[in-house]
């Protein structure tokens, strides 16, 4: 018996649900979004049932209450469904008749699943995110009041720690703004020990996380950056290809081409999660202050394109280096090792790890010579990467050059 096609329109309080039978779409009514009423519609459904809905912040948590009854669940990327968010009559009876329609046919995609540590890291790295932007927000908030009443910009680099804190104690202020410096800091204050609480649970993950290690060994990149791309990725081998993965982070180039003219290249699509680009683009920035094929490869395109576009094309070059990195199971070629080693120590300290007791056993090099070697080395990938595509280039002038065989 051929089973059901069933759309399901999902809402934070209600599913609306149809029906496709046989090429016939019907009503089913409107369910609870609570366990206890999806409970009772799975049971209602038959083992060869297929179901499919929109990929919302509640979707995946419905269809594993689901997807034990019948035969298949498919949860769609919303942005791929045309039909629904073109619409020009959209009610939630209308998008369930779509969804259901569209499964009949065999013209639904299912999206990609994570499990349940995944989703975890992808929370914890979201709301790690949110809560920089807020501390960030109250330190423009206080940095404020000394704009408003014409005082000095702080002496010091940081000005909410222990010196900076001092100076803006002396400063004199109304007392109305003098409520708003010191609210602020109050949440600072906050803010900054759940930041800190957080960063521990993505230290742990980090030092247990082979992956997260590897991808550590690339200059530029932090724990932040590691986890942050590991959590919206998941699974690499989903990924046949770099250019795969490029375009699902959204750093691949729009095409606009038609007719018999030349295809042009504009922006970028911006296509998944903001943060992967936001961390990778930073990652970028930090990557490309010391010697390295990072920095060749940034100032080659700076060269032609400016500043911005290079910086953007250096966190997409990053993206294909993490995909072969993790594919192929190795480490950055040319990394530092002094400098990975200080960030695996920065990761372990989060973590919990106690600190070492001063005036321990020393490193039979000294640090600054070990650090003025990996430099030295570093220039010289650099070097050879500029080499190398130098010469990818005279060779390709001379074949363009070459008269036509015949």
């Amino acid at each position: 018996m051929e089973g059901r096609s069933i759309g399901m329109d999902i809402h934070r309080d209600f599913c609306e649900v149809a029906i496709c039978e046989q090429g016939r779409v019907r009503r089913a009514g409107r369910i609870a979004a609570r366990r206890g009423a999806l409970r009772e519609f799975a049971e209602q459904l038959g083992p060869e049932d297929r179901v499919a809905m929109e990929a919302t912040s509640n979707a995946l948590e419905v269809a594993r209450l689901l997807r034990p009854h019948v035969k298949d669940v498919v949860v769609a990327n919303t942005r791929r469904l045309a039909a629904i968010a073109n619409a020009k009559n959209k009610t939630d009876h209308r998008d369930a008749r779509t969804l259901a329609q569209l499964l009949h046919a065999g013209l639904l995609e299912d999206s990609w699943q994570p499990d349940e540590a995944i989703r975890a890291l992808r929370r914890r790295t979201s709301r790690h995110a949110s809560l920089v932007k807020h501390r960030a927000r109250c330190k423009n908030e206080a940095l404020a009041v000394l704009h408003r009443n014409l005082k000095p910009r702080p002496p010091m680099t940081d000005a909410f720690g222990v010196a900076g804190r001092q100076w803006l104690s002396q400063l004199a202020l109304p007392n109305d703004e003098r409520d708003t410096i010191n609210a602020a800091l109050r949440q600072i204050d906050f803010l900054t020990e759940e930041i800190a609480t957080i960063e521990r649970d993505l230290a742990r993950f980090t030092l247990d996380s082979t992956h997260a290690r590897r991808l550590m060994t690339v200059p530029g990149t932090g724990m932040i950056t590691a986890t942050v791309f590991l959590g919206a990725v998941g699974d690499i081998t989903r990924f046949p290809d770099p250019r795969r993965l490029v375009g699902y982070l959204g750093l691949d180039p729009r095409v606009r081409q038609s007719g018999n003219g030349p295809a042009h290249t504009g922006r970028i699509s911006k296509e998944g999660a903001a943060l992967v680009r936001h961390v990778l683009v930073e990652a970028a920035h930090t990557a490309v202050r010391g010697p390295g094929p990072l920095r060749a490869f940034f100032e080659r395109v700076r060269g032609r394109r400016g500043h911005q576009i290079a910086i953007v094309a250096t966190a997409r070059k990053m993206a294909v280096l993490f995909w072969h990195l993790l594919t192929t199971e190795r480490d950055y070629a040319y990394t530092m090792p002094t400098t990975t080693a200080k960030k695996l120590r920065a990761v372990e300290l989060k973590a919990g790890a106690e600190r070492r007791p001063p005036g321990g056993a020393r490193q039979p090099l000294n640090r600054e010579q070990r650090r003025e070697a990996e430099r030295a080395a570093a220039e010289h990938a650099q070097a050879a990467y500029e080499r190398t595509v130098t010469d990818w280039h005279r060779q390709q002038r001379q074949r363009a050059n070459e008269p036509a065989r015949t």
